[in-house]
């Protein structure tokens, strides 16, 4: 189970990362093991789309059991699949790195959603925040 202090942690340690990559402005949300809304963060000068950008990052992986990455190569090997997902989750998925699974030992017990700049500099961020928390990331 993931804290809300733990979940503080993730979202405060993925934007200083961003920072100190010089990253473009980011958003950042961690979702608990059902998908359920735990903590979100938009920083300035990120425009307010990124919730919903940065949610569906982190619902596809937690809802799938798979990283953003491993959802884009499904995505690119079988469209049809990740057309048929995103239908059944009504629309709530994207598919593409940033959205990063949150383990603890072998169980998925959340994810982080990542937006603002390339897709990988998102999740490399949020892999950051998750091991500042004391998790392990699945990216």
């Amino acid at each position: 189970m993931i804290t809300l202090d733990q979940a503080k942690v993730m979202i405060d340690v993925a934007r200083k990362t961003g920072r100190e990559m010089g990253l473009k402005p980011l958003s950042v949300v961690v979702l608990d093991a059902g998908g359920h809304l735990l903590a979100f963060e938009r920083e300035d000068g990120a425009s307010p789309g990124r919730f919903e950008i940065a949610r569906g990052k982190a619902y596809g992986a937690v809802m799938l059991g798979m990283p953003g990455s491993a959802q884009m190569a499904r995505a690119e090997g079988q469209a049809y699949f990740m057309a048929a997902v995103n239908g059944a989750f009504g629309g709530k998925v994207v598919p593409v790195p940033g959205g990063v699974l949150v383990m603890q030992g072998d169980a998925v017990v959340g994810a982080v959603g990542v937006t603002g700049d390339t897709s990988e500099n998102d999740a490399a961020a949020a892999v950051a925040g998750i091991e500042a928390a004391g998790f392990a990331a699945k990216a």
